[in-house]
């Protein structure tokens, strides 16, 4: 399932784990703590879950794969919580529909922060006992803190989905000061191209689907030093993107007629002035902040329109590389996408952090591989099908999430998470 250091002392990663997973626990708990037990019970749309049953899912995630099979004596808090909390594992066993998830009002918040309690008490026992050289836990451990990280990054974007289609346009957190900038065209990086390696090979925590890497052919491309901001994307509406069908894949035609889609998610026309729905509430559009919010195929139409391309995942994999791995991730505090920052830089830069880049590649599998056995085996590899590729990270990415060979992957209709584009072209 992933790769771990070995040169690291046993006790030295136990101890760094130890920290890294409570540290991780009690970040989640921070997140949901401006919200109302009604907040966190209610679910937005299909594709969104509640935040209750985020914090009980994690934790349930612990109890299964950790806990209940390597800790002597367990003993599992709830026998129901199997059901309720159990996301797609069907080695599992049976679980609530997804769709269906915010009409859990039952277990109580009151009992998952219990829950939440009993499992995390079980978790010091288990460091306490010491797991020596076993390495299944230890990669049990990192996938779980791992896993914990993507759900925080789910529950702000879905608190956001929950707070959007609320009436009262709730903020969930005031905005702090940031930097400003004007909307700037950035210019174009050359790639020479050639034989690369692509995927996972050094040290330290990936997921499967990261790897094997393997030798991958790329040919001579441009990728632009930074990404397509609401002012450009602003531009395209108004020329009419929304209207004009030789923009678009047939299938995302279709859907923004269906849909009526005329905007990015959470774009709003008041009295003449766009403002766009964020974790600050209702705001003004900030027109040198990244886009977010939209959709592949709008991604796609948009690259049309300003006769570019997306650029291939390994496009995308070759020029992070270069890139510092500072980001606007959820460290950052700031809660939405930045404006790039002034000044020249021969290296692209936001590649990690503000918004998901959408990538023209479909999420299939790399050459030779095979999904690890077990139930932690479905992680991935069953939804290699039907979905693309996304690269970077978002601005509520948890720290340290970010790494050049991450593989996100959604449906191309989806819009919800915090997606944007950076533009590419062949040379």
């Amino acid at each position: 399932m992933i790769r771990l250091a070995s040169d690291i002392d046993t006790e030295q990663r136990a101890s760094a784990l130890h920290s890294r997973l409570f540290e991780t626990r009690a970040l989640s708990l921070k997140l949901a703590a401006p919200l109302s037990a009604e907040d966190m019970v209610a679910q937005a749309m299909d594709d969104a879950s509640p935040t209750k049953w985020h914090l009980a899912h994690t934790t349930w995630f612990f109890e299964t794969f950790v806990l209940a099979p390597r800790l002597p004596g367990y003993a599992i808090f709830d026998e129901a919580f199997g059901y309720c909390f159990n996301s797609y594992y069907e080695q599992v066993g049976p679980r609530q529909p997804r769709p269906k998830r915010g009409v859990l009002t039952r277990p109580s918040l009151e009992s998952v922060r219990a829950y939440r309690d009993h499992v995390d008490a079980a978790l010091e026992t288990f460091f306490a006992l010491g797991f020596d050289e076993d390495e299944a836990a230890a990669a049990a451990l990192e996938i779980g803190i791992n896993h914990e990280q993507q759900h925080q990054e789910l529950m702000l974007t879905d608190i956001l989905a929950l707070f959007a289609a609320n009436p009262l346009r709730p903020c969930y957190r005031q905005a702090q000061p940031q930097r400003s900038g004007a909307t700037k065209r950035g210019w174009m990086i050359e790639y020479s191209g050639g034989i690369e390696r692509i995927g996972h090979t050094g040290q330290g925590f990936a997921w499967d689907n990261e790897t094997p890497a393997h030798e991958t052919l790329i040919h001579p491309f441009a990728l632009a030093d930074r990404l397509v901001t609401n002012g450009q994307f602003l531009e395209f509406v108004l020329d009419g993107g929304y209207e004009t069908a030789t923009l678009w894949l047939s299938d995302g035609w279709t859907l923004i007629n269906q849909e009526g889609w005329r905007a990015p998610l959470y774009w709003e026309l008041c009295d003449g002035n766009w403002r766009a729905m964020t974790l600050h509430g209702l705001t003004q559009l900030d027109l040198a902040a990244p886009v977010a919010h939209v959709s592949y195929y709008e991604a796609d139409a948009y690259a049309r329109w300003a006769g570019k391309r997306l650029p291939t995942e390994f496009e995308w994999e070759v020029a992070a590389r270069r890139a510092p791995l500072a980001a606007n991730d959820l460290s950052s505090g700031a809660l939405r996408p930045l404006p790039a920052p002034s000044g020249a830089a021969d290296t692209p830069r936001q590649m990690f952090g503000d918004v998901w880049e959408w990538t023209r590649s479909a999420y299939l599998p790399y050459p030779g591989y095979r999904a690890p056995q077990g139930a932690l085996g479905e992680y991935n590899g069953k939804f290699m099908v039907g979905q693309h590729v996304l690269r970077g990270g978002s601005c509520v990415t948890p720290k340290g999430h970010e790494r050049a060979t991450y593989r996100n992957f959604f449906y191309p209709h989806q819009r919800w998470q915090f997606m944007g584009l950076r533009l590419a072209e062949d040379r």
